[in-house]
């Protein structure tokens, strides 16, 4: 019985002193290559953060919040002033320009079973090892432009810029924030490159050497069409002069037979 209270006691200190040096992650290489993309960034879920925030006979639930970096740090905030869960959207923070905006919604990670890292080489495991491990924010391309859509909408990032993310434990029963982390680190999307920057194989060659190559490669043909046509003229040329000496040389041989034959 102590100890169950004392469970409980920790729980609200917990509520009112959640441990503020945790943040949002960027997923391990290891399980998302090129990361971040164009428009998505893959963070890990939230393993293990929240625990000294459960009660028990509670149920939770894990809202995850974003916006750029360019944002004010006064619409930074994700809670009103009766600590309830902002609803803000996509649309109405312009893509996270004008402060934060809630990407998605998901059950709290178990700490006590989280998934093994190993099975990701098992080509049946893999894709349920990811899903739960990662999230990956900017992943629907549909929802913003689907009219039945009511769910939580995660639309593409914008390229080459800098975000910021947060989760937040809100209590479903009651409706209210619970804890949350810090901001993450600015995490930013890869940027458009230009057709002519585009590394290319082999030798991760520019596009103006790309462009100078295919010059030359082009003078070069030219130069050895040119050569064998040199070539194939001269040997025509020498056939021709060999023909010419042997019927010279049959003519003279023919001029020297006659005399002879007349005399006798």
């Amino acid at each position: 019985m102590c100890s169950h209270w004392v469970v409980l006691v920790f729980c609200c200190l917990g509520q009112l002193c959640a441990d503020q040096s945790l943040k949002p992650q960027v997923a391990a290489p290891q399980l998302a290559t090129n990361n971040p993309t164009l428009t998505t960034v893959a963070l890990e879920k939230p393993f293990c953060m929240f625990d000294s925030s459960l009660c028990p006979n509670k149920s939770y639930i894990i809202y995850l919040y974003a916006m750029k970096e360019s944002a004010s740090a006064i619409s930074s905030l994700v809670t009103d002033n009766s600590s309830k869960p902002l609803d803000s959207t996509f649309q109405q923070t312009s893509g996270g320009q004008l402060g934060p905006y809630k990407a998605a919604l998901f059950n709290v990670p178990n700490c006590a079973s989280p998934p093994k890292l190993a099975d990701v080489g098992d080509v049946n495991k893999v894709s349920d090892v990811l899903k739960q491990y990662l999230f990956r924010v900017g992943d629907d391309g549909t929802c913003l432009y689907d009219p039945n859509f009511l769910a939580v909408c995660n639309p593409p990032l914008a390229p080459d810029t800098t975000y910021r993310f947060k989760y937040v434990l809100l209590d479903s029963t009651e409706g209210i924030m619970k804890d949350q982390t810090l901001w993450s680190d600015p995490i930013k999307t890869r940027r458009v490159k230009l057709p002519l920057k585009i590394d290319t194989w082999p030798g991760r060659r520019s596009g103006d050497m790309i462009v100078i190559t295919s010059i030359l490669s082009v003078l070069v043909f030219l130069l050895l069409a040119g050569f064998l046509a040199f070539v194939s003229s001269a040997v025509m040329g020498s056939e021709g002069s060999s023909a010419e000496t042997r019927c010279v040389s049959q003519t003279i041989e023919q001029s020297e037979q006659r005399p002879h034959l007349s005399s006798e």
